[in-house]
């Protein structure tokens, strides 16, 4: 409390307080009063706080090994094709460049068909993998409701369907599902540890979601649960905004509710791609102050953590599921179970400014990734 305030707030008390009540306020002998210090005090030893930065501590450091450590114990074919269906946002594209280069390692070829996100895109996507008629297809986003007619007929004609990223459940015609509903709900965990370990368990939080991927929504639950338990009377407010904001106009969106909620303190996005440009746009704008986290960081992200304009990112881990998707297509191709792949738990990663790597890419949780699998694969 500055000196300023404190001569004000002594004003206020000769006016109101009796003198005996000053006189036991006095012997204290502090510059704060009694209740503000006990307030202090009580959140720093909340048990809430306590675990949300135990979660911190837990969530940054950098994995050493990649979930799968059975070698896949044959000469895996090479000549396979695979088509990879993407989702239409950049983290879908970034997951199918890695496996291609997975898949390149393996001596496979990857055909990349692109969609708009939008449902009628994604069907079209399916028709065209149908049309030719590869050994698997990959895709990432979306749940089966959106492509269940062609998933069927892919069924039928015994090509491996694999997921991730995406509001579903394997069988069906789905052989593998990673980073699914129940994986991805940590990811919510580790974004609201954060929230409530930087504020001190004092935070106002606007949390920034994308409904037209559902499997953002155990993101979005999670984290307010959590948010909930650790920063008791803490003020969250959830706004939805659709996928037409990425790239247009979610910068002034953005600037918009904070104008009108001045008393937020953190801002969290479900997806990074919607904090693109924010910081720029808070600058223009003259709004500061604000504390900015997001999940599925980018290197546009990881480079606003660099110079100051954002704070952390929940960093995925595209890179090593990416490679366990080809490492669970070469179990099938040598006629083995995708299990071993499927129970595989895959690292999440929290990025602060503490321990952001020097590469600001999209860069991998286990360093030597590439290595590791490959070990398993009988190529090293």
């Amino acid at each position: 409390m500055s000196s300023r305030r404190r001569r004000a707030v002594r004003r206020a008390l000769t006016a109101t307080v009796p003198v005996t009540a000053l006189l036991a306020l006095a012997a204290c002998g502090s510059g704060t009063t009694p209740a503000a210090d006990s307030a202090k005090a009580a959140a720093a030893d909340s048990p809430g706080l306590k675990a949300a930065r135990a979660a911190v501590a837990k969530y940054s450091r950098h994995p050493a090994r990649i979930p799968v450590t059975q070698p896949v114990g044959q000469k895996i074919p090479s000549g396979k094709k695979i088509d990879f269906i993407l989702c239409g946002v950049q983290s879908c594209q970034d997951l199918a460049n890695f496996f291609t280069a997975g898949a390149d390692a393996v001596g496979w070829q990857v055909k990349q068909i692109a969609t708009q996100g939008t449902p009628e895109s994604v069907q079209a996507a399916y028709d065209q993998a149908l049309r030719d008629k590869p050994d698997a297809v990959v895709a990432s986003g979306f749940p089966r409701a959106v492509y269940a007619k062609q998933l069927a007929q892919l069924k039928a004609a015994g090509i491996a369907v694999i997921q991730s990223n995406a509001d579903d459940v394997v069988g069906d015609g789905v052989s593998l599902l990673k980073n699914g509903p129940k994986d991805v709900a940590v990811q919510g965990e580790m974004l609201a540890a954060w929230v409530v370990a930087d504020s001190g368990a004092r935070a106002d939080t606007v949390y920034f979601d994308l409904p037209a991927y559902t499997i953002l929504k155990p993101v979005k639950d999670t984290f307010a649960a959590k948010y909930r338990q650790w920063c008791a009377g803490c003020g969250l407010d959830t706004v939805d905004v659709p996928i037409t904001a990425i790239g247009k106009d979610m910068p002034d969106r953005v600037v918009s509710y904070l104008r009108s909620h001045p008393k937020v303190t953190h801002v969290v996005f479900s997806l990074g791609l919607l904090n693109v440009g924010v910081p720029a746009a808070l600058k223009t704008a003259g709004i500061t102050g604000r504390h900015i986290a997001v999940n599925v960081g980018d290197g546009q992200n990881y480079q606003y953590i660099q110079s100051g304009l954002s704070d952390a990112a929940m960093a995925l881990n595209s890179h090593e599921a990416a490679w366990l998707q080809v490492d669970a297509l070469a179990r099938h191709f040598t006629g083995q179970s995708m299990d071993v792949d499927q129970k595989a738990v895959l690292p999440n990663m929290l990025i602060t400014k503490d321990n952001l790597p020097k590469t600001l890419g999209d860069f991998p949780l286990v360093e030597d990734y590439q290595t590791q699998f490959k070990a398993l694969w009988g190529l090293s």
